[in-house]
């Protein structure tokens, strides 16, 4: 055995119960949006917006980024399979057979948070630019946890590698190291979380609207882009392109995040929601004559 690589067989499912299961995936999916709302609640504290909206915002993102995951998955990557037949259409709503594209469920979330401040912005004083800069803080720890999942379903893993932390995928039936860039991922995240995080800590009076959300689409999709250079192709149209799917479907998105930065510079709208203070009601003049 050679030690200086990882021999992965851990079994995807935590236990079985007949034919029901709990598997890695699921238990890291649904742990990244509940961290999530404890994280935008902090939020909501401190910017004085109402706690009621925990619950809506989360089923609502919740609710995106399964629909957009699966759809992205079955029209980005599986158009032939999931549209050329009923039996491919069918499968569509059934995401619990695999297949969930974070691209889709990046587009999705857009439009959730889009319909989210349209619906209840107005009242609490924010709009799409400010629900998303909070919002893409917990995402990127969120995203840290389902690439872990990938990493117990042992998938989307790449290319051989002579270097010491290859991981033998031995549920794959590989017999050579290949790139754990589950991994490579989940830190990616995991770090772009923290800094986010110390950024909304320490800089928020010094932060504009859109920064946020131009910073986490910048690295999130930018590595995405350099570590698909060392994926092994997820779909069998992917063996002969130059970029792969992933790749050029990042793209879009890290225009977009530097679109954002230059937004934010150019309107220098505060990231926090400001609050006027009441003003200080002046004395009467019969009050102001009894302090004679």
């Amino acid at each position: 055995m050679d030690l200086l690589v990882v021999h992965w067989n851990v079994d995807p499912a935590i236990f079985h119960i007949g034919g029901f299961e709990v598997r890695w995936y699921s238990l890291l999916f649904v742990s990244g949006f509940i961290l999530g709302w404890f994280i935008v609640r902090g939020f909501f504290r401190r910017e004085k917006v109402s706690e009621s909206l925990l619950d809506p915002l989360l089923y609502t993102l919740l609710i995106g980024t399964i629909v957009g995951a699966r759809l992205g998955h079955c029209l980005f990557y599986q158009p032939d399979y999931f549209l050329g037949s009923w039996k491919g259409f069918f499968e569509i709503f059934m995401p619990w057979k695999g297949g969930l594209a974070s691209h889709g469920g990046t587009i999705a979330l857009i439009l959730a948070m889009i319909w989210f401040a349209n619906k209840y912005g107005k009242k609490e004083g924010f709009d799409f630019m400010w629900i998303a800069d909070h919002i893409v803080i917990p995402i990127a720890f969120a995203a840290c946890f389902i690439r872990l999942g990938n990493l117990f379903n042992s998938e989307i893993y790449g290319d051989v590698t002579n270097l010491p932390w290859g991981f033998v995928f031995e549920r794959r039936g590989e017999t050579l190291p290949k790139h754990p860039t589950q991994l490579y991922e989940a830190g990616t995240y995991l770090l772009l979380g923290i800094v986010l995080m110390l950024l909304y800590k320490y800089r928020l009076d010094k932060m504009y609207r859109g920064q946020f959300l131009g910073i986490f689409m910048i690295i999130c999709f930018g590595s995405r882009i350099l570590i698909e250079f060392i994926k092994e192709p997820q779909v069998g149209f992917e063996e002969n392109m130059l970029f792969n799917m992933g790749q050029l479907l990042s793209v879009p998105f890290v225009l977009f995040g530097i679109g954002c930065l230059i937004w934010a510079s150019r309107k220098k709208i505060p990231a926090a929601i400001v609050r006027e203070t009441p003003k200080k009601a002046e004395p009467t003049h019969y009050a102001k004559s009894l302090s004679k």
